[in-house]
């Protein structure tokens, strides 16, 4: 039988240091008072835990700079060790992986993404990946007690794993009530035994929304609406601090709102879905002379054919956002996708169409952002899944992990 031979008071001290470290694992750099609001200890208790943590150096305390003093006591920002642990994040988007990853002290270390094939086997997208990740931090990556992988796909995730994955970027649903095996089944597996770690697996849509409210363009933003405009259409929602994920994993499929009733039919069967008009595809086939979007987006400073375009484009999307901030009522609204890369072209006509559609006791308050985390988005967000004490994820269903 094993024996504790630790006293009520030593037991009672190690809680208090695992209850600090965890609020910093999960928080980032605080201060202390940040600190006795979230751990709801005493001053006393605190002064003397913190004390202890930082002579041990497993928190760092920081001073401001000369210049950001104010008057009174310098505050001090407390981190944990930036050599604590890391944790990785991987984004297997349609042709491409992307990968990040994040130290205890929520500092981006790095980031890299490669394309590859359309056909290329889940092995081989493991390969890629571990490559990848093996250049992060010029080789110097390295895995700790505090680390894991988080892991975006493509598609809808339920239970855990996604159901299709032949669905196009944004989240399309087609194949989501399939009952045929789901070929993403072993990719947890195949990268616990690659790293060693626990896996935990999303939707790569939802991971870029949950991204943006960590460390994007919302950060620290209770409310967040987040649609990403690319080769599908889709997005994700953070709501009173957590990310929904909804019933079945098939929150933020704004593709599937109507946009147009009587118009083309979608890949999920509806017809005149968002994603018929505002994905790449659909915008190409309305401007067929461009020939890529590159091209289409080069052509909005000279085309006025191609503003017309993304004219109708931005109207359809701004109706369909004010008709899901009617419901939910976002602090921001974040779009992001390769199409926002048009800027004020499309940015425009979604906010002239957001404040026609919105109540009107909502208007003034409209806050509509670009996305700032590109294409690792995805994978950054997967790395809030290995954080799953941050306060966006305190009411978020955790997906099983493979350990």
């Amino acid at each position: 039988m094993a024996h504790d031979h630790e006293g009520p008071l030593a037991r009672l001290r190690r809680g208090h240091e695992e209850l600090v470290l965890r609020q910093m694992r999960t928080h980032g750099p605080l201060n202390r008072a940040d600190l006795g609001r979230l751990t709801g200890l005493s001053r006393t208790t605190l002064y003397d835990i913190v004390s202890a943590l930082v002579d041990s150096g497993a928190v760092v305390a920081t001073a401001p700079v000369p210049a950001e003093r104010r008057r009174g006591r310098p505050v001090e920002t407390l981190t944990l060790h930036r050599d604590a642990g890391q944790a990785i994040g991987i984004d297997f988007a349609r042709r491409a992986v992307h990968v990040a990853a994040v130290n205890v002290a929520h500092e981006v270390i790095g980031s890299a993404s490669a394309p590859h094939g359309a056909g290329l086997s889940w092995e081989k997208r493991v390969d890629l990946a571990a490559r990848l990740v093996g250049g992060l931090a010029g080789g110097t990556l390295r895995l700790g007690a505090l680390s894991g992988i988080g892991v975006g796909v493509v598609g809808p995730v339920h239970d855990a794993l996604p159901t299709d994955a032949s669905a196009t970027d944004g989240s399309s649903v087609t194949g989501a009530a399939s009952s045929t095996p789901r070929p993403h089944e072993d990719l947890p597996v195949l990268l616990r035994k690659r790293f060693g770690v626990p896996v935990l697996l999303d939707n790569n849509t939802r991971l870029a929304a949950l991204a943006e409210a960590t460390w994007g363009a919302a950060a620290g933003v209770q409310d967040v609406l987040y649609l990403r405009l690319s080769h599908g259409v889709g997005g994700g929602l953070v709501v009173g601090g957590a990310l929904h994920r909804g019933a079945r994993g098939l929150s933020g499929e704004f593709g599937h709102i109507t946009a147009e009733p009587d118009g083309r039919r979608c890949s999920c069967g509806k017809d005149g879905c968002l994603e018929t008009v505002a994905s790449i595809g659909a915008v190409l086939d309305a401007h067929p002379g461009a020939g890529d979007l590159d091209a289409f987006l080069a052509a909005l400073a000279t085309d006025p054919a191609a503003r017309r375009v993304l004219d109708g484009v931005g109207t359809r999307v701004g109706t369909v956002l004010a008709a899901v901030c009617n419901a939910v009522g976002p602090h921001v609204t974040v779009l992001g996708g390769e199409l926002a890369e048009a800027g004020p072209a499309l940015f425009e006509p979604v906010e002239r169409a957001l404040s026609a559609h919105l109540m009107p006791v909502s208007r003034p308050d409209i806050d509509l952002r670009p996305a700032t985390l590109g294409e690792v988005g995805g994978a950054l967000g997967a790395i809030a899944l290995v954080l799953h004490d941050s306060p966006l994820l305190t009411r978020y269903h955790t997906p099983n992990s493979v350990e």
